[in-house]
């Protein structure tokens, strides 16, 4: 199983160690019959030898073999090689990184051929493209040469800048006349479903905060009424951590789904109704900027027990999506089969037979635009529906900590002039309070942040725990610090709450409000720099002598970068910031602002149609299918103590 070309161990700037420890016990499926231990017998070893078979053998070199017979020295009863699989990485709290899982067999494009390949399988394929993957293809196809291609080339033999919804009508194309695809759909409409649901569950937690406290600064920690501030939960690497080594957190983090997850619930939900099938017979392919989306879309919570079926049934990366159309000669810088190779090879699946015109038209908007963030706007969404619906002009201030567009603290305040005759603002009460946090190393900092707010204990592992009254008493002296803290401010400015000049204090009242949200991404930069994106073109191509070899990597290990999905270079890394930068770039290109406002008043239309239609009026329906839940993950290994 080759991993990516992501997958390297280097320039790990943002990484958590992996731990020592994986709880999969090693099972041997072929063990040879129970007999009864002589006093005398030798115990056994295990010999592997230079293909990389396991052997059992006993210490004088003498044991049976397979077929009953007796071996010498060096040779012994094959062992079949153990095997682990995506439910057992998920019940494991052994390895923890910032946006890679091991790949899974079953969730690669290999899979997604072998599906389409198949004239037994009578699934209807349906396949979803997420807009980071899009704004890395554009990206990279803007900036390769093609020399010999369309007139859109420049005379310099570059391409004109692609946008992203040039490249996914490409797609669609491909996806539609070589794999045999039914529909192609971006997850834009699925987030925007998504960042309503979003919005809806945070308004919730804070009128469930003030009629159970009366003080929006104390917080319930039951189910029932969960507690501020929310934490965003569309990445999964996110989730992942929090539920092996921070479940003291769960509580915080959001319910609502993933855009993936929604669009998986429409899928096989509406769409289905509206095709006549039932879940189990379609094939929902996701096309996904990061590894962990696969383990997403594996999770048990996201498996219909009814039907058999999962909402997303297989998650491909932008570089294995790229892996395919490399393979099938499709040229994403036209559009269209490359010259060299009109025909697709004969060993891939093209034009699967499906009986397309009998499925109806499904119109949903495309490429919805969503102000704010290239991770999903889900900070945004909050803050404009305060904007939009406040009684009062509220201003936003926006601070970047250590000027780092990791971590940016967002407050919203009641704006007013001070007075009649002038046109100056005095800063009001603060109405919200939100944080945009990327990358663990800024994640750690906040778990620890709102730990200290909320009287909450952090905790390593599953060990950590909501704080009470009768609780740790870690919880309650971190909690006092803060209280002291302010109390000191508070005296610093005099009885009469003001600085000597008789202002308010604005920094005393920002110390007391505490964070209402926290948009949270596991990889620097956010979801443009997942580590299923393409790396950055290649600034110098290996020898042709290199290549016969096997390309090596800046480990010197030999790679083979064109069978994982990766241009071929010595010097892109995955996580290079000016790369990052060119693929945000390449995700606001051509976002039609002026048509955003109609574009979103027609998403909001069809929102209320099919929640209407799938849930009839039942809230409790819509929060089953749009919201999740999650769990600790508990571990008694300690990694430090294993001994390899």
């Amino acid at each position: 199983m080759a991993f990516s070309g992501a997958l390297t161990l280097t320039d790990l700037n943002d990484f958590i160690t992996p731990s020592q420890a994986c709880i999969k016990p090693v099972e041997q499926t072929n063990k040879p019959e129970v007999k009864e231990k002589d006093v005398g017998a030798a115990a056994t070893e295990i010999h592997i030898d230079e293909s990389g078979s396991y052997y059992e053998v006993s210490r004088n070199g003498v044991t049976a073999t397979n077929n009953g017979s007796t071996t010498g020295v060096g040779q012994g009863k094959k062992l079949e090689q153990a095997q682990i699989s995506l439910n057992d990485c998920l019940a494991c709290s052994g390895c923890i990184t910032s946006a890679e899982s091991v790949l899974i067999t079953l969730q690669s494009h290999t899979e997604v051929l072998t599906v389409l390949s198949n004239e037994q399988d009578e699934r209807i394929p349906i396949i979803s493209i997420a807009p980071q993957s899009l704004a890395s293809l554009a990206a990279a196809y803007s900036s390769r040469t093609h020399p010999t291609t369309s007139s859109s080339s420049s005379a310099n033999g570059t391409s004109a800048q692609l946008t992203p919804r040039e490249i996914f009508h490409r797609i669609r194309e491909f996806c539609t006349s070589i794999l045999g695809f039914a529909y192609v759909f971006d997850t834009n409409f699925a987030r925007h479903l998504a960042l309503q649901e979003h919005v809806n569950e945070f308004l919730e937690r804070q009128k469930q905060s003030q009629v159970a406290n009366g003080d929006t600064t104390i917080y319930p920690s039951t189910q029932a009424s969960l507690p501020l501030p929310m934490l965003a939960s569309a990445c999964p690497g996110w989730i992942c951590y929090a539920e092996k080594a921070h479940s003291e957190m769960l509580p915080f983090i959001a319910r609502t789904k993933s855009p993936q997850q929604v669009m998986g619930t429409l899928v096989k939900k509406w769409i289905g109704r509206k095709i006549g099938k039932n879940p189990s017979e379609i094939y929902h392919v996701s096309v996904m900027p990061c590894y962990d989306k696969k383990l997403e879309a594996s999770r048990q919570d996201f498996f219909d027990e009814i039907f058999q079926a999962r909402e997303v049934d297989c998650v491909v990366t932008t570089g294995e999506l790229e892996l395919m159309m490399k393979e099938l000669g499709w040229d994403l810088g036209t559009g269209s089969l490359l010259p060299s190779d009109t025909t697709p090879s004969t060993s891939i699946p093209v034009n699967k037979n499906l009986p397309r015109e009998r499925l109806p038209t499904i119109d949903i908007p495309e490429l919805i635009t969503h102000p704010g963030t290239s991770s999903g706007s889900y900070l945004h969404a909050i803050i404009h529906h305060f904007i939009s619906t406040s009684p009062v002009p509220l201003a936003l201030s926006v601070k970047a900590i250590r000027n780092a567009a990791d971590y940016e603290e967002y407050t919203l305040r009641e704006s007013s002039p001070s007075d009649n005759h002038s046109s100056t603002v005095i800063p009001g009460k603060i109405v919200f309070k939100g944080v945009k946090c990327y990358g663990f190393r800024n994640l750690q900092n906040v778990v620890r942040k709102v730990g200290r707010e909320r009287g909450v204990r952090v905790g390593s592992g599953a060990a950590g725990r909501l704080g009470t009254s009768g609780g740790s008493g870690v919880a309650t002296a971190t909690a006092g610090r803060g209280v002291r803290r302010l109390r000191a401010a508070r005296k610093a400015q005099g009885p009469g709450g003001g600085n000597e000049d008789g202002n308010s204090n604005t920094a005393v009242e920002e110390e007391e409000k505490k964070f209402d949200y926290v948009e949270v991404m596991a990889c620097p930069g956010g979801c443009v720099n997942g580590g299923g994106q393409l790396r950055p073109p290649a600034i110098v191509v290996p020898s042709t002598s290199s290549l016969t070899s096997g390309d090596v990597d800046v480990e010197g290990y030999k790679r083979n970068w064109d069978g994982e999905g990766v241009a071929p270079s010595v010097s892109s890394k995955w996580g290079d910031r000016e790369w990052t930068k060119k693929v945000e770039e390449a995700y606001w290109r051509d976002t039609r602002l002026d048509d955003e406002r109609c574009e979103n008043s027609i998403a909001d239309q069809l929102v209320d149609e099919i929640i209407k239609e799938l849930c009839a009026g039942d809230d409790d329906e819509r929060k089953r299918l749009f919201r999740t839940e999650y769990r600790a993950v508990e571990s008694d290994v300690i990694g430090l103590a294993v001994k390899w």
